[in-house]
């Protein structure tokens, strides 16, 4: 039995077995976590090689039921409730792992590659370590640092708590049915020396409206939130790190949060 790649939920089955041993190999429990979910699973390319390792255990998480009939025919580790049938961006984890910390591993869909991060940062402080393969332009901006055009959003939100790291590029050619584009697959660790010197939620926003007009600089581009005169506001949004957000988030609570 075969499961058929479906171009509506943008699956490209990895079939480079070195590649998926890479993969996983990205992980580095270090006592921090002892249980993995694999977003995704496919026909378990990445699973075989989950299942080896004595220092976690793996759950799966599939929305395709082909897939999920696959891997309860041929992974008898996951007849029962480790395999989960189910959509990774709207399923409670807590339901899985109640209030333990986790990592995530997986090929991750294109089209919600974005997505699954967010939903990631909900939780981050459970999920501890993800190494993921995506677009490779997105997982570069993802790991960009300020000053690279890559910088974005989700690299500042993501920077605020974890440390990212690029770990290797892949071409279409190890993929069935092949991409148009390069993949690349990074690491995701949490850093709890990252802490937030600002209201979360505000910090957010000032974020999305700063990079939503990133050609203009701050003073143009924050400009609904009315703030006094300051050296950051001469820059652009890809000129600025995760300290620098906080401190705009701080002067914005002290004008009492003005247009938010």
């Amino acid at each position: 039995m075969q499961v058929r790649a479906k171009k509506s939920l943008g699956q490209h089955f990895l079939k480079d077995l070195d590649a998926a041993q890479r993969i996983v190999n990205g992980l580095n429990p270090q006592g921090a976590y002892q249980k993995v979910l694999e977003i995704g699973p496919g026909m378990g390319v990445l699973t075989q090689y989950l299942v080896k390792k004595t220092e976690y255990e793996t759950y799966l998480i599939e929305i395709d039921q082909e897939s999920v009939a696959y891997l309860r025919k041929n992974y008898l580790e996951f007849t029962g409730p480790r395999l989960i049938d189910g959509d990774f961006l709207r399923y409670p984890l807590e339901n899985i792992f109640g209030d333990e910390k986790f990592a995530v591993v997986g090929n991750f869909p294109y089209f919600i590659s974005t997505q699954i991060f967010f939903r990631i940062l909900e939780y981050k402080d459970q999920c501890v370590e993800v190494v993921g393969m995506l677009q490779k332009e997105v997982a570069e901006r993802l790991a960009a640092k300020p000053g690279n055009k890559d910088y974005g959003i989700l690299s500042v939100l993501l920077q605020a708590y974890f440390d990212v790291e690029y770990l290797f590029t892949l071409g279409p050619e190890v993929f069935t049915p092949p991409p148009k584009v390069n993949s690349g697959v990074i690491r995701v660790v949490r850093n709890w020396d990252k802490k937030l010197e600002c209201d979360p939620q505000k910090f957010k926003q000032v974020v999305k409206m700063a990079f939503n007009q990133r050609r203009k600089t701050l003073r143009n581009a924050l400009r609904a939130m009315q703030l006094p005169d300051h050296p950051l506001l001469s820059k652009r949004a890809e000129q600025l790190g995760v300290a620098e957000f906080s401190e705009l988030t701080e002067l914005w609570k002290a004008n009492g949060y003005v247009g938010a």
